[in-house]
């Protein structure tokens, strides 16, 4: 029995949450609190697609923001 995870040949949603991370969900499936839709009822192959040239950065968003942080912070008090 297999799950509509996992049916390559099913119609996919891209979601996107708030930390700007990425999940290839099934169209037929409700999408959870906290997601929204970045790629509405895709093939397969072009959810992959669209993730590999989305999600440059697989951080999340507020690691990133701290990232920034600690970096411009060092570079003020190197001047």
């Amino acid at each position: 029995m297999s799950s509509s995870f996992e049916e390559t040949d099913g119609n996919y949603h891209v979601l996107l949450n708030d930390e700007e991370q990425y999940s290839m969900w099934p169209a037929s499936v409700d999408v959870p609190a906290g997601w929204r839709i970045a790629l509405n009822d895709a093939k397969h192959q072009d959810c992959l697609a669209f993730m590999e040239n989305n999600w440059t950065d697989m951080r999340p968003r507020s690691l990133r923001s701290a990232m920034a942080s600690t970096t411009g912070a060092r570079s003020a008090n190197e001047s």
